[in-house]
């Protein structure tokens, strides 16, 4: 049983292109690099979050949080003070 979630562990880490190997504030974190105004600055943005996933593990609070938010971000209305707080940009 060890050993298989050891080979699932190190799947997700190998195969990070797959949603369901990625946590709910990798996947926000995402949706927001999508909202950047062209693909240099999207890259930038997804490199940047692949760093701080990598130098900071989000707790299972963090994770819930990030849930929460991921459905109601929505890069049409991220400009206004409620789309940055449906975004968890702003309190």
């Amino acid at each position: 049983m060890r050993r298989l979630l050891i080979t699932a562990a190190l799947l997700c880490s190998t195969l990070s292109g797959l949603a369901g190997c990625k946590g709910a504030c990798r996947e926000l974190a995402e949706k927001l690099c999508d909202c950047s105004v062209n693909s240099v600055e999207k890259e930038l943005c997804l490199q940047r979050a692949a760093e701080e996933e990598n130098r900071v593990e989000p707790t299972e609070e963090d994770e819930a949080v990030c849930e929460e938010r991921l459905e109601g971000c929505d890069c049409r209305a991220i400009e206004t003070e409620e789309g940055k707080r449906a975004c968890g940009l702003a309190r």
